[in-house]
């Protein structure tokens, strides 16, 4: 789990997103399950991550929100000239963060 306290406090304003979003990007993408969400069997290049929020709910003790990511994979070892060659990723992530300590636990959706 991870802290989000940001994205809690502008929980339910106008800033919530742009919150999420820069607090999802400073993250060191390893912490996140990106690398379950590649299709080639490459690895999770965060250098130009893009986020977009796709959808929140909430209960008495937790915010979910969905977030799309755009990434670049890193696929290796096809021996060819351009290797390793960068393919555009896409994968949905799904964020709980808890309304009583602001941490955050990650997985795809």
């Amino acid at each position: 789990m991870l802290p989000l306290k940001q994205s809690l406090q502008d929980w339910q304003t106008e800033a919530f997103e742009s919150s999420l979003k820069a607090e999802l990007l400073a993250l060191d993408p390893a912490l996140l399950p990106l690398q379950k969400g590649v299709s080639c069997g490459g690895y999770v290049d965060g250098t130009n991550m893009q986020m977009t929020l796709l959808s929140t709910a909430a209960t008495a003790d937790r915010i979910t929100a969905k977030v799309g990511v755009f990434f670049n994979e890193i696929i290796a070892g096809c021996s060819c000239g351009d290797d390793p060659m960068s393919e555009p990723a896409y994968c949905e992530l799904c964020v709980l963060i808890d309304k009583q300590t602001g941490m955050a636990s990650f997985s795809l959706c």
